[in-house]
C-alpha cells in the first residue's frame, strides 16, 4: 500500500514551517562570527564589569562630609554639647567660622554647605526650662543634596535632646523629657546603604544597553556586507533567523549577568534574599526583551550607524531616567507612569531590587513577570513580521 498525497505539498509545508535545524545553523553561524571577533566577547564580558565597578563606586546617593560652620554666640557647655552632636555624626564636618567674615559668607563662597547658628541665651533658656532655639541655614542651590541633609536633622535633633536632658540632671529646673519615644527601624536595607540600591540598577542599565547593541548591529551588518541577499535565497524563515541570531547573544548576555551578580555579591556586598531560580527566569525574560528590541531596530534601519544611534537613544536615556533607577516611577506624572510600562528595564529594575533586597516571590512580582512576558511576545512578533524575505526596504 503506497502513501497518498502530494509530496511537493508536504515539502512546501516543511519548508515554510519553523525548523529547529535551520535555526541551529543560523546560531552556529553567529557563534563563529562572535568567536572571530574578540572585541564582541570583551564588550560582552568585560565592559559590564568595568562600568558597574566604576560607577558603583562613583555613584553614592548618601551625602557625607557636609562642611558645617558653627557660629556659637552662647559659648556655654550646653551649646558646645549641642554642636558636638553634629560633629559626632558621619555626615557633618564641623568647623569654626572664618575670622573677619560674615556668618553666611562661606555659604556664598561655597566653602561650606550649612551654617549652625546658636544664639545668646541658649544655656539660660535651657536652665529655665524654656524652649531653646538654634538656626540651621542650608545651601539650597542643589535641591537633591538639601533634601538629603534635611532628612538627617530629625535624628540629630532627637540625639541632641537626649544628650541635653541627661546633662540637665543637675539643673535647678530639669528639662521635661519627651512624652513619646519614637523608634524607627528600616526594613530590607537597615543600613540605608545606597550601593545596595544602585548596583542592581546599574547592572540592569548596562547589560540592557549592551544587549540591545549586540543584536541591533547583527542584521544591519548582514545588509551592509551583502550577505543578507545570500541568506534570503535559502529556505531559512524569518523566525528561524531571529531565533538563530538571538540564541548566541542570549547565552553571552547570561554570562555577563552571572559575572555582574558575582561582582554585586562579592565586590560590593549586596545581599541576596530571594530565589536564584526566580532571578534567573526574570533575567532571561529581560535579556530576551532587550535582544528582541535590538533586533527590531536592526531590521528597521538596515544600517549599522543608524542602528547604533537609535539603540543609544531608545536604550540608554529611557532606561536611565524612566526606569526608576534615579527617579521613582510613582513620583512621575501619570502619562510617564504609563509610558514607562513600555520599557523592559522598568520592570526588571523593580524585580531585581525586590529579589535582591526583599526576597520577593512570584506573587509579589506577578506584574513585572507578566509585563516582561508580554513585551517579549510583542517585540519578537514585530521583528518577525517586519523581517521580509524580499530585498525591498
Amino acid at each position: 500500500m503506497t502513501e497518498t498525497g502530494n509530496p511537493r505539498s508536504r515539502a512546501e509545508t516543511m519548508k515554510h514551517g519553523f525548523q529547529l535545524v535551520r535555526a541551529k545553523a543560523m546560531a552556529r553561524k553567529e557563534v563563529r562570527h562572535i568567536l572571530r571577533d574578540p572585541f564582541t566577547l570583551g564588550l560582552a564580558l568585560g565592559l559590564p564589569v568595568l562600568l558597574v565597578a566604576f560607577f558603583g563606586i562613583a555613584i553614592d546617593f548618601d551625602v557625607r562630609d557636609i562642611v558645617t560652620v558653627v557660629h556659637d554666640s552662647d559659648r556655654s557647655r550646653p551649646s558646645r554639647q549641642f554642636a558636638e552632636v553634629f560633629a559626632a555624626s558621619d555626615y557633618f564636618r564641623v568647623q569654626a567660622p572664618t575670622p573677619g567674615g560674615g556668618i553666611l559668607r562661606q555659604l556664598d563662597a561655597e566653602t561650606a554647605g550649612a551654617v549652625l547658628i546658636i544664639t545668646p541665651g541658649f544655656s539660660r533658656d535651657l536652665r529655665a526650662g524654656k524652649e531653646v532655639r538654634a538656626q540651621f541655614v542650608l545651601d539650597g542651590a542643589d535641591n537633591a543634596r538639601a533634601v538629603a541633609i534635611l532628612g538627617y536633622l530629625p535624628g540629630l535633633l532627637a540625639s541632641a535632646r537626649r544628650r541635653l536632658v541627661t546633662a540637665a540632671a543637675s539643673f535647678p529646673f530639669p528639662i521635661e523629657a519627651e512624652p513619646v519615644h519614637l523608634k524607627t527601624r528600616f526594613l530590607y536595607n537597615h543600613e540605608l546603604n545606597s550601593r545596595w540600591f544602585t548596583i542592581p540598577g546599574l547592572s540592569v542599565i548596562v547589560l540592557g544597553l549592551l544587549s540591545i547593541l549586540f543584536t541591533a548591529l547583527t542584521v544591519a551588518r548582514e545588509w551592509e556586507n551583502g550577505s543578507m541577499e545570500l541568506l534570503l535565497s535559502t529556505p531559512v524563515r524569518p523566525l528561524e533567523i531571529i531565533a538563530g541570531k538571538i540564541a548566541p547573544y542570549l547565552a553571552l548576555s547570561c554570562c555577563g549577568m552571572l559575572i555582574l551578580y558575582l561582582v554585586a555579591r562579592l565586590g560590593f556586598g549586596v545581599p541576596f534574599r530571594g530565589s536564584h531560580i526566580l532571578f534567573a527566569c526574570v533575567a532571561l525574560m529581560f535579556l530576551l526583551a532587550s535582544l528582541s528590541q535590538g533586533l527590531l531596530i536592526s531590521v528597521l534601519t538596515r544600517q549599522q550607524q543608524l542602528a547604533m544611534q537609535l539603540s543609544m537613544m531608545t536604550g540608554l536615556l529611557p532606561s536611565l531616567l524612566l526606569s526608576g533607577f534615579i527617579f521613582p516611577v510613582e513620583s512621575m506624572p501619570v502619562f510617564f507612569q504609563y509610558f514607562t510600562a513600555l520599557l523592559p528595564p522598568r520592570w526588571f529594575m523593580a524585580a531585581c531590587r525586590g529579589i535582591f533586597l526583599k526576597g520577593a516571590g512570584p506573587l509579589e512580582l506577578a506584574q513585572p513577570l507578566f509585563a516582561l512576558a508580554l513585551l517579549d511576545a510583542v517585540l519578537i512578533t514585530a521583528a518577525a513580521k517586519r523581517f521580509k524575505r524580499d530585498l525591498e526596504p
